[in-house]
């Protein structure tokens, strides 16, 4: 099969990244919107394998978790009725859990909003840090069981609860989110610092991770088709916003800062990694349906 340039590549994985949508890629780069597709597919699932082996034993203290809306397909309420109650049609959740410290995004889980999401995140997330860490959710149940499961007693952990307000203007209701008008912090487990009961780093997180990817823009026809492809998408963005971006107030990248390397890593290099990767995959199963998980099963 022939392959692009290496800069070619690292350009059209750049404009993924950069909130650039698959047909203005296909026109700025001069390559066919299908060449912008594959590219997609293959780099998003070595990312996740990349991210799977390369996040581990972070040294991390305070760690917050949210939870990214999106939709793929469509809108839940226009989603066939043969497609309902179906994983990948409508509503669709990012889990997110970082390093307040390092801004660096630990662990990522692609579901719905429920137990078994929650589940997954707090399992993976446990199992790449080390020592005991202040976790901090939102009030959503879900987390309760599954940060007990996760880390047993083995955890300082607190929930922000916010209190909202309803919105008075007719006109900004269908827009604009709730306000705001307070929050209690309930503590779960262990001795969590009260300074530090805060999920305004991982919500700041899921802000840019919206701006930075197309699929997440409200109020576009750019939201994702397939449900793969918006999982392969956001294992490129994590690994870009780990390794490649430099983060304005750390002055490195948040791999950098938490000390999972000590190297600034390029696009150009991330395409050489891609491509050991590919190198390595059976021809059959590149761009293979993936398993619907934020972490796959290591490479045989």
């Amino acid at each position: 099969m022939n392959r692009l340039p290496v800069a070619k590549r690292a350009q059209i994985l750049s404009l993924l990244c950069e909130g650039v949508s698959l047909r203005s890629i296909s026109r700025l780069v001069d390559v066919s919107i299908n060449t912008v597709t594959r590219e997609l597919v293959i780099a998003g699932e070595a990312c996740a394998a990349f991210h799977h082996h390369a996040i581990k034993d972070v040294p991390s203290k305070r760690v917050q978790c949210d939870e990214i809306w999106s939709f793929v397909y469509a809108k839940s309420k226009n989603v066939p009725a043969e497609k309902r109650h179906t994983f990948g049609f409508g509503d669709v959740w990012t889990w997110t859990a970082i390093d307040a410290d390092h801004k660096l995004i630990i662990s990522w889980f692609v579901g719905g909003r429920d137990a078994g999401a929650a589940h997954e995140v707090m399992m993976d997330c446990a199992s790449r840090v080390k020592g005991r860490v202040q976790l901090t959710t939102d009030g959503h149940k879900a987390y309760l069981s599954a940060v007990e499961d996760a880390f047993g007693c083995d955890v300082d952990y607190a929930m922000l609860v916010k209190i909202y307000g309803e919105n008075t203007k007719e006109e900004q209701r269908k827009y604009s989110p709730a306000v705001c008008i307070g929050t209690e912090r309930n503590v779960i487990e262990g001795k969590p610092d009260p300074k530090h009961i805060s999920t305004s780093y991982v919500e700041r997180a899921n802000l840019t991770m919206r701006m930075s990817m197309r699929r997440f823009t409200r109020l576009t026809n750019a939201f994702s088709k397939k449900v793969q492809n918006h999982i392969r998408m956001i294992a490129l963005y994590t690994v870009w916003y780990n390794f490649i971006r430099i983060h304005k107030t750390l002055r490195v990248t948040p791999a950098m800062s938490a000390g999972i390397t000590d190297k600034l890593m390029s696009m150009e290099d991330l395409v050489q990694i891609i491509s050991r990767w590919e190198a390595m995959q059976p021809r059959k199963k590149v761009g293979r349906k993936p398993k619907l998980v934020a972490v796959p099963q290591e490479s045989n």
